[in-house]
């Protein structure tokens, strides 16, 4: 009898380390749209699915890296930022992608009917460097403004403070996700441009520490398996994922909507990155670092795990 208490003893014993093991923080820029992957990766079931219990933690991108790096975050869905930082020699790599493009958006004060109408004004961006701060810059460039030269920009943090700003009048523009256009468009703002009809840009996906990848590859292939889950759960499940939008991300039901059908052909089924599109953002953070040395993949990406799970799960990747 005392072998059989000792035996399940041992038992509870290792289950309960492996559990809390298995507990995870993931880092996102937003509770929205865009960053619906880890929301309803948790709120459907599948991170619980592969035995993984998730803390989701809004973080601005420059916090999130440092994060990241430090292993105070273990994953984090920002991807631009990553990629500078990897770069610039910090140990974290993206792992895989979710959004094949960017579904940001240029929204003026009323008086602005267009993009050329913004010289020397005033851009509000939630950090410099980061994914929103890239686009809108490419965004003047291809409208024929200098945006080193020709507009001032604030990093201003979360989608609400920006939004704050532009109500305020503190910018003349900002940059900003999905539901936020809608509504302030509403309200009278003016949409002048979205990223994804300009470009082929790969945005959000999931990033890891490099010591995390050598030494827990099982977790993160876990996490990779509940993730490529809720993009196809997004994809093919209208109803189920705008309410996740409105519980998660505190969304009226009628911007969820929009922006679930604004968006939803930029998820992915498979994790997988675009490769011409992950050279631009990878020329974009050399310029950006004032680098003229060739940067490969493999600087700052480790998709070898990716190629794993899809694999496993039967996906033939776009790799």
């Amino acid at each position: 009898m005392r072998k059989i208490f000792a035996t399940l003893l041992t038992i509870f014993m290792i289950h309960g380390s492996v559990h809390a093991a298995d507990k995870v923080r993931i880092a996102v820029s937003n509770f929205n749209m865009p960053n619906l992957t880890a929301g309803v990766a948790q709120k459907r079931g599948f991170f619980k699915e592969e035995g993984i219990e998730v803390e989701i933690i809004r973080m601005n991108p420059n916090v999130s890296v440092t994060a990241l790096a430090s292993g105070d975050v273990d994953y984090s869905q920002i991807f631009a930022a990553v990629v500078g930082a990897a770069i610039a020699g910090l140990p974290v790599r993206i792992v895989a992608g979710f959004l094949d493009n960017w579904p940001l958006t240029l929204i003026a004060r009323p008086e602005f009917k267009s993009v050329k109408e913004l010289k020397g004004k005033t851009l509000g961006v939630s950090s410099y460097g980061a994914t929103p701060d890239v686009a809108a810059r490419m965004i003047f460039k291809y409208f024929g403004i200098d945006p080193e030269k020709e507009i001032k920009v604030l990093a201003l943090g979360s989608d609400a403070a920006r939004v704050t700003a532009l109500k305020q009048r503190v910018v003349d523009v900002i940059v900003i996700s999905p539901p936020a256009d809608s509504q302030l468009e509403k309200l009278g703002f003016n949409v002048l441009a979205r990223a994804y009809e300009l470009f082929n840009f790969p945005y959000l996906g999931l990033s890891a520490n490099i010591k995390k990848i050598k030494e827990r590859p099982d977790e993160v292939k876990r996490v990779l398996k509940a993730t490529i889950k809720a993009n196809r759960f997004i994809r093919e499940n209208r109803e189920g994922a705008v309410q996740v939008l409105v519980e998660w991300g505190r969304v009226e039901r009628e911007y969820a909507f929009a922006s679930y059908d604004a968006l939803r052909n930029i998820f992915n089924f498979d994790g997988s990155i675009p490769e011409d599109g992950f050279r631009l953002v990878i020329d974009q953070a050399k310029k950006a670092a004032k680098i003229d040395r060739d940067i490969p993949l493999t600087e700052v990406a480790d998709l070898a795990i990716l190629r794993e799970v899809q694999r496993e799960m039967g996906i033939k990747g776009r790799q």
